[in-house]
């Protein structure tokens, strides 16, 4: 529609209708139309020429009269005519604002910490709630699928804000009696630099009231190995389990040494004795004669780290089943 528009408001002459004319590279389209036009070559369309001039433009080096204009050819024409609808529909359509990515992990990573934490680290989730924080995870995990574990994120100490491994939730339901109380649970990776493998500290606070200091009167740490088996799990061996830091109480400082009693030698002993104390079992099989200190990786110390960046690690325990997740937090120092 617009070429034809743009033919039939062209006036010919016989002069420029006669012949087949001198063709040169700028001679660009040939147009028939009428029953006695020959053809019509044009200089190719300059817009500098219809910028300088409001009045007149230039066809094949002559000036024309202003009410000729150019003829595009048709394939010219057909990319102009589509250049023109991409700019006009960029200019007229509103943009889209698409809600970033960033933004709804964030706010999925929210939803799920918020679940966890009132369940008390797992152990009074119930069945709805094990739903929902089980569908939250699913929300958080997509972000993080199909990409390979980088071991220098997962280095550092973790906080566990929620499991329902049965090991962990069996100490949790311990700390309700009141001759236990357990404090924070940690899993400190030490991995940086590595790309095979590293090593694990899972560490459990507890205390004994009135014995020992509230919250952190001892500490339970399990040593283990790990090593890369995929792109998204590590396999576990443990190797030591270590119980130290161990922190009397105020009240049972005052009944070993009492306060208005001088405190002899042998005294002090016992309470730094007490505070050094570290009592190592160790838990891998003893060297064989000929042979290494060897084990087999047990059914359900294969952990698949289903997301995994800065600030939260979420993982499944296989075999044994259970869940985890944890939050970064500040590293921590071991005895």
């Amino acid at each position: 529609m617009t070429s034809m528009a743009l033919v039939s408001s062209v006036a010919v002459s016989p002069g420029c209708c006669s012949g087949s004319g001198r063709g040169s590279e700028n001679q660009v389209s040939v147009a028939s139309f009428g029953r006695n036009c020959g053809s019509i070559f044009l200089k190719r369309w300059d817009p500098m020429s219809v910028m300088n001039s409001s009045r007149n433009t230039y066809f094949n080096g002559r000036m024309a009269d202003s009410r000729n204009v150019w003829i595009p050819s048709s394939a010219e024409s057909g990319r102009r005519s589509t250049e023109t609808i991409k700019a006009v529909t960029s200019s007229t359509t509103p943009p889209t604002l698409a809600v970033p990515d960033d933004r709804v992990l964030q706010q999925s990573k929210y939803e799920l910490l918020k679940l966890a934490n009132e369940t008390g680290r797992g152990l009074t989730a119930s069945a709805d709630q094990r739903a929902e924080i089980e569908e939250a995870m699913v929300g958080v995990e997509k972000f993080d699928a199909g990409k390979p574990l980088q071991l220098d994120d997962l280095d550092g100490t973790w906080l566990l804000q929620y499991t329902t491994a049965p090991d962990v939730v069996g100490i949790l339901q311990a700390a309700q009696t009141p001759f236990l109380k357990v404090g924070q649970i940690f899993q400190k990776f030490e991995c940086r630099g590595r790309l095979d493998g590293g090593s694990v500290k899972n560490v459990v606070r507890w205390s004994i009231p009135s014995i020992l200091q509230e919250g952190d009167g001892a500490t339970l740490v399990v040593d283990a190995s790990f090593s890369v088996c995929s792109p998204r799990s590590i396999a576990l061996r443990f190797e030591e389990a270590k119980l130290g830091d161990i922190l009397i109480s105020e009240e049972l400082q005052g009944f070993i040494a009492p306060a208005v009693l001088p405190r002899s030698f042998f005294l002090l002993q016992i309470l730094q004795f007490l505070r050094t104390l570290a009592i190592r079992v160790p838990l891998v099989r003893p060297p064989r004669p000929g042979g290494e200190t060897t084990t087999s990786v047990p059914i359900g110390l294969r952990y698949y780290l289903t997301y995994l960046d800065r600030d939260m690690l979420v993982g499944r325990a296989l075999g044994n089943g259970g869940i985890f997740i944890f939050s970064r937090t500040q590293r921590l120092e071991l005895f």
